[in-house]
């Protein structure tokens, strides 16, 4: 694994998993390091397009910004972003953020994401509410994301409209406080339980209207075992052992919806 030198300059990092994403890397860690104050950290599933080649070059390029987790293949998104919220905590990133590789999420978008955080412990980044909005998904798509988050928000008493996306900032404090390892999901899922988690957890949650534009370059990831388990985590979740039930939903910042 390639890292970042010891005095970095930033506080912010942004896990981006790869698995095939030759085609927009180099081009996405560009835009994301143009944002200002971001580091980025690649976390690959030894992708056979040279996509971990490229993210290497990039390190290189870059070596007090960019760093790459390689690991030895699929593993999910889910182990993914545990790995890289582990090494951001070692490494002092007091924000830390998600995003995809495929140019769904615009990385222009990061630096209202980290505004977000100013008055909030967790940022969703939200399709779903006034401002936010979708881009060249079919109707079959764009339904089924729907039908999920409002599912999901229904049996879990989540105020939220947007549980699936995966454009999202937390404090340090906030992936502190959560037992990683106890996280039962590794796809999609895996959104619905960290944020659920942080909620019952008592932290100060907001959404932010994002566009999400279905990719251009390279393949989707959705398999239907995704749905499959994202239908499984919530009953888990809802009738697991009790998480804390404190809580507080504030207003959003100038610019973001709750």
């Amino acid at each position: 694994m390639t890292q970042p030198q010891p005095h970095r300059p930033n506080d912010s990092l942004v896990i981006i998993p790869t698995y095939n994403e030759a085609e927009n890397v180099e081009r996405l860690i560009e835009i994301v390091l143009a944002q200002g104050d971001f580091d980025a950290l690649i976390v690959d599933d030894h992708s056979p397009d040279g996509t971990g080649e490229i993210a290497d070059a990039l390190a290189e390029r870059h070596p007090n910004r960019v760093a790459v987790l390689h690991r030895a293949g699929k593993q999910g998104l889910g182990t993914a972003y545990r790995a890289g919220f582990g090494y951001a905590l070692t490494r002092g990133y007091q924000r830390v953020f998600e995003m995809d590789a495929d140019f769904s999420h615009d990385p222009n978008a990061l630096p209202e994401l980290r505004r977000a955080l100013d008055h909030a412990d967790m940022v969703l980044g939200s399709r779903y509410v006034a401002g936010g909005a979708t881009e060249n998904w079919p109707l079959a798509r764009r339904l089924l994301s729907m039908g999920g988050s409002k599912y999901a928000a229904l049996i879990l008493g989540l105020p939220f409209h947007d549980l699936t996306g995966g454009f999202k900032g937390f404090r340090a404090r906030v992936l502190k406080s959560l037992d990683l390892g106890a996280i039962q999901s590794n796809g999609y899922a895996f959104q619905i339980e960290v944020t659920y988690r942080a909620y019952r957890g008592g932290f100060r949650i907001v959404e932010h209207p994002i566009t999400f534009v279905d990719r251009r370059l390279g393949k989707s990831k959705m398999r239907p075992a995704i749905v499959v388990e994202a239908l499984r985590i919530v009953w888990a979740l809802r009738f697991g052992p009790p998480a804390p039930a404190l809580h507080e939903v504030v207003d959003a910042p100038e610019g973001a919806s709750v």
